[in-house]
């Protein structure tokens, strides 16, 4: 009984989170950290080098009106959805101002400047034996969401843009190459298993690599999206700036939507680390949305002490940053 409750935790430490009991709506709060004025030579050139990355990384995307959801019934032969989640629908109209969306999910290297120049701990939840293996500097950053928008609109600071998680109707709209209808975000819009996402096979090797023991993010391993994104279709979820609500889509606004204004769960998009066969049956659309608490879901948070067992409960959830004009 104790192993099962054990891998039920520890799948659920990876996967959705549906529920929560507490409110979360403290975490809305802007906490931008400042960074130090006495960074040394090394700090400096670091900073300056992930400034030029940022700036580099960043793709303009074309506003536009879309309809944004599950798009299956005008699109697919059959005219069935292609998401069975009720949350994806109705279909419905969305206009969005012209932004910038990062290429690629912010990595640990990333995230280790801005916490080195803004005297943070290091990002990440690991044991010492953990660390060695899943915490390579080239990985997807495990963060929750307060650190991933910090995180973004510190960098905005640097670049002097306005940096912010994206909405996930941006995401959406340059996921489906500005609101085209895209089923898979790859480079078209396929899932060509080995080519454009992983095999299974592939999976093994990687973990083979860095002697791992699960699937782990290793990005930019596959071509990139027609507009230049890579991975937004696996390789760990991203935090969306919305806060959830199934029912959301029923009133959300035309013009520019942001999500209810309060909430317990945030919004993720894309999947974590995964195969091709299991993007094609369950995961990996791009109009499918996740509910996600914001921290960790307390409930499992509170299994893990009673069973003496160590969690990082956001090791697939990273973040990619938008910037708007």
């Amino acid at each position: 009984m104790i192993q099962k409750k054990l891998a039920m935790i520890l799948l659920s430490g990876l996967a959705i989170t549906a529920c929560a009991k507490s409110n979360s709506n403290s975490s809305q709060a802007n906490q931008i950290p400042t960074t130090k004025s006495n960074l040394s030579p090394e700090q400096k050139q670091q900073l300056q080098q992930l400034i030029d990355k940022t700036k580099k990384n960043l793709i303009f995307v074309k506003g536009g009106t879309y309809m944004m959801g599950d798009f299956g019934p005008e699109h697919s032969e059959e005219k069935l959805p292609y998401d069975g989640n009720p949350n994806s629908k109705p279909l419905h109209k969305v206009t969005l101002d012209d932004f910038y969306m990062s290429a690629t999910k912010s990595t640990y290297a990333d995230f280790d400047v801005y916490t080195n120049v803004t005297g943070q701990k290091e990002v990440g939840d690991f044991t010492e034996k953990q660390r060695k293996k899943y915490r390579i500097a080239s990985f997807a950053a495990g963060i929750n969401w307060q650190q991933g928008r910090s995180y973004c609109q510190w960098l905005g600071q640097q670049i002097n843009m306005k940096m912010d998680l994206p909405t996930e109707a941006q995401w959406e709209y340059a996921a489906r190459n500005r609101g085209q209808y895209v089923v898979f975000p790859t480079d078209n819009g396929n899932i060509d298993t080995g080519r454009n996402v992983w095999s299974f096979e592939q999976r093994q090797n990687s973990q083979e690599k860095f002697r791992a023991y699960r699937d782990i993010s290793e990005p930019k391993q596959f071509p990139p999206t027609p507009m230049g994104f890579y991975d937004l279709i696996t390789d760990n979820f991203e935090w969306m700036l919305d806060w959830y609500d199934p029912e959301y889509y029923n009133h959300s606004p035309e013009k520019n939507p942001q999500g209810p204004t309060t909430g317990t769960l945030k919004v993720v998009r894309s999947t974590p680390p995964s195969d091709g066969q299991s993007l094609k049956m369950f995961n990996g659309r791009t109009m499918q949305r996740y509910p996600m608490h914001p921290i960790a879901n307390p409930e499992e948070i509170k299994d893990a002490k009673d069973l003496n067992i160590h969690i990082d409960f956001n090791y697939n959830h990273s973040v990619r940053c938008v910037a708007n004009p």
